[in-house]
């Protein structure tokens, strides 16, 4: 049985995915390898988006594929679309895994750190780290509403333009001139050349 199910693009014409979640369920090989074949280019791309590394995408790709076998049977269609769902858990993963390497890499610095006998002086470092990053909120305050929300969620929060446009319900173009316009008050504010 075929309908059209929209996937992040034109429309496509495929199978029931919400049928297809039903069989996997139930154990069904078959309909897990064809939803598979739709959902696993997704899958890949919004995970290699979040980590940007080709083996660990493949990797998290199929930790998500097996945890879609395994709780098929917990998919609720009163709650969402099914492609909403796996890329929810392929999200999850994705950052669950970017965490677990930043908590690693966390762990080696204070070992390392704990070893290290510091060359430079510890409180001067702090203190102008306290100033830059005092002087970065002044500059940042001194940004129009949209600049400040578009450049907080692409630079501390990781959206791209796209994301930023769509949360902010504001056209991409307008986003990325004031992205471009606000980084360039804040270049100016720093004293950063150009």
């Amino acid at each position: 049985m075929s309908t059209a199910v929209h996937v992040s693009g034109p429309r496509w014409r495929g199978p029931d995915l919400k049928e297809l979640v039903a069989k996997v369920a139930f154990g069904d090989q078959d309909a897990f390898g064809r939803l598979y074949d739709v959902v696993a280019g997704p899958v890949f791309g919004l995970v290699r988006r979040v980590l940007r590394d080709p083996a660990q995408s493949e990797e998290v790709t199929q930790e998500v594929m097996l945890e879609l076998w395994r709780t098929a049977g917990r998919y609720r269609p009163e709650r969402g679309e099914v492609m909403s769902w796996v890329l929810t858990m392929a999200h999850r993963r994705a950052v669950d895994r970017v965490r677990s390497a930043q908590a690693a890499a966390d762990r080696d610095r204070k070992a390392a750190a704990r070893e290290h006998t510091p060359v430079f002086d510890e409180t001067a470092e702090q203190v102008e780290g306290r100033l830059e990053r005092e002087q970065v909120r002044r500059c940042l305050k001194m940004l129009t509403e949209l600049q400040r929300e578009s450049v907080t969620m692409a630079y501390y929060r990781g959206y791209s333009y796209r994301e930023v446009a769509d949360m902010l319900g504001t056209p991409l173009g307008t986003v990325k001139t004031r992205m471009r316009d606000g980084l360039i008050r804040l270049r100016d504010c720093l004293g950063v050349g150009a």
